[in-house]
């Protein structure tokens, strides 16, 4: 028995308003080195938090696509999407004086190449870690758990 893959469908916000949004979608970057899985982390801009690549839904975009371009500007990967979603996690956005309660849907995203030069290059440092590693660095529980729960090598890449 085979399961059908859900085809993602760009997301269309309601009259172009993002500040309604309050879900996100992120990548979790991962390369193998010597059958070892790293991930790579980004500093948040506001607290030098480490965290992984997220952002807003894209008008237009799919999760997918979204995930992709958010790996982009904040930690120059380019990479590929290696399947479903991971899981959800949740956290406070802290944006001008708000506190926006955001879900985060996380794909699991194979680097291919690292940029030296990208959108967001001289506003936040990356590094390249163990999963164990990186799990104790992030503040978010649940992010912790898709971390420690994560192993691409049996998955077809």
């Amino acid at each position: 028995m085979s399961i059908a893959k859900p085809k993602m469908r760009p997301i269309r916000l309601p009259n172009g308003l993002k500040s309604d949004v309050r879900t996100q979608f992120g990548a979790l970057c991962y390369r193998i080195r010597n059958d070892k899985v790293q991930v790579l982390l980004v500093t948040s801009r506001g607290t030098g938090r480490w965290i992984v690549p997220k952002g807003w839904p894209i008008d237009g975009a799919t999760p997918v696509e979204a995930a992709l371009r958010e790996a982009w500007e904040e930690a120059g990967v380019e990479g590929k999407v290696t399947g479903n979603a991971l899981g959800i996690y949740s956290y406070v956005k802290r944006d001008d004086g708000e506190h926006l309660p955001c879900v985060v849907a996380v794909f699991p995203v194979r680097v291919k190449r690292l940029a030296d030069t990208y959108p967001e290059a001289k506003e936040r440092r990356r590094k390249w870690l163990s999963l164990k590693k990186a799990a104790t660095l992030l503040d978010e529980p649940e992010l912790r758990q898709i971390l420690q729960g994560f192993d691409p090598r049996g998955a077809a890449q």
